[in-house]
């Protein structure tokens, strides 16, 4: 039985038989999402690109829940980037509020579902008020034992790695590693998504077809899944149909296909 954790905007009763369509075996473990398409969306219906972010929190959240009770184990999102510090200030500034006033309102649902928050990329470039929330929203759900909501903030894939071979550098440095020891596996525990398996599957809304700079590392072989709709238009139906046709997909991992 679903936990029928949703919106009052969707149908319980429709989503739960969507839901029952999915192959409960072969659920992705790891989802990752670049919500993009905020600004356009909002530029489209002649409103400001700040009423897009407002449209895009209230997207995530609906998503949270349907990957909740799809039964998907990590949710990483593309909230905010390295290179979004060269958007407008006020945008910047409106991105920061948002992020903070998410947090704020959504601990309480977090906490009652038992979703664990975490969080990636430069923390300690926001201003404090964000780290602030950051810090509590991780120590108010570290007990949670379901879905990891794994928020991108100030990340950057490229910022990632350098980061990672910095520690290890200083760590053969110290004598405390030598060059041979450095193996995949050694660069997984020092990225900040350590502990957390690879996405299976990567969305990517809006109609771009990159990646942006969001887990480059760690999506050697993610399947991907590219739709033209922003991101305030993404819905759970799409996120059943999203893993749906990774549900058909053979994943070779660099091996043959199978006879």
């Amino acid at each position: 039985m679903w936990k029928k954790w949703f919106s009052k905007k969707v149908n319980d009763e429709n989503l739960e038989n969507l839901y029952n369509t999915l192959d409960q075996d072969r659920i992705p473990k790891h989802i990752a999402i670049i919500m993009d398409g905020n600004g356009r969306w909002a530029q489209k219906r002649g409103m400001p690109r700040t009423f897009g972010h407002h449209a895009g929190a209230e997207t995530l959240r609906n998503i949270v829940r349907a990957a909740s009770d799809i039964g998907v184990q990590v949710l990483t999102t593309y909230a905010f980037s390295t290179e979004n510090w060269k958007r407008p200030r006020d945008e910047v500034n409106l991105l920061m509020k948002l992020i903070s006033d998410y947090l704020d309102s959504e601990i309480e649902e977090m906490n009652q579902n038992n979703v664990r928050m975490r969080f990636i990329g430069k923390l300690a470039e926001l201003p404090q008020g964000v780290q602030d929330k950051i810090v509590e929203s991780q120590q108010r759900t570290a007990g949670n034992t379901g879905l990891i909501l794994n928020l991108a903030i100030n990340y950057g894939g490229r910022a990632e790695v350098v980061h990672a071979v910095q520690i290890i550098a200083q760590k053969v440095l110290q004598g405390e590693l030598t060059p041979d020891q450095i193996d995949v596996d050694l660069i997984n525990r020092h990225l900040y998504t350590a502990g957390l398996p690879d996405p299976d599957l990567l969305i990517r809304p809006s109609g771009d077809l990159r990646l942006s700079n969001f887990l480059l590392w760690q999506s050697a072989y993610t399947e991907l899944w590219l739709t033209d709709i922003n991101w305030p238009d993404f819905t759970p139906e799409l996120l059943v149909e999203a893993i749906k046709d990774f549900q058909k997909r053979e994943r070779r991992f660099g091996g043959l296909k199978k006879k």
